[in-house]
C-alpha cells in the first residue's frame, strides 16, 4: 500500500503534467486562426482561437462618410463573430485535451478558462 507521501507526490506530479499540457494547449490556441465577418464579407476580422486579433479587412465600398455608422456596426459585428468562432474553437480544443487526459467532459481545472 502506498504511503500518504507517495500519494501526495504522485498527485503533485499529475498536477504538474496537467499544468504543462494546459500551457501547451493555450499556446496552440494562439496559432489557430478564425475569421469573423459581417455584411456578407464586406468586413472581416481575423483572430486566433485564443481571441487575439490579427487583422481587419474593410471593403473599399464602405469607405464613405455617409456610411460611417454602418461601417462601425459591421466592424463590431465582425469582431463579435470572430470572438464567437474563437470561443467555439477553443472549447473544441480543450475538450480534446481533456478527453486525452481521461477527464470527464466539462471538468473544469483552474486555469482552463
Amino acid at each position: 500500500m502506498k504511503s500518504m507521501e507517495e500519494m501526495m507526490a504522485a498527485a503533485q506530479k499529475a498536477a504538474e503534467t496537467i499544468q504543462n499540457q494546459m500551457g501547451e494547449a493555450q499556446a496552440k490556441l494562439d496559432t489557430i486562426e478564425v475569421e469573423g465577418n459581417a455584411g456578407g464579407g464586406m468586413v472581416k476580422v481575423r483572430a486566433t482561437a485564443r481571441g487575439r486579433i490579427l487583422g481587419v479587412a474593410i471593403d473599399d465600398s464602405l469607405m464613405n462618410l455617409d456610411e460611417k455608422q454602418m461601417l462601425e456596426d459591421l466592424v463590431t459585428a465582425a469582431f463579435n463573430d470572430a470572438r464567437d468562432k474563437a470561443d467555439r474553437r477553443a472549447s473544441e480544443e480543450m475538450a480534446q485535451l481533456q478527453s486525452g487526459m481521461g477527464l470527464p467532459p466539462g471538468f473544469n481545472l483552474p486555469g482552463m478558462g
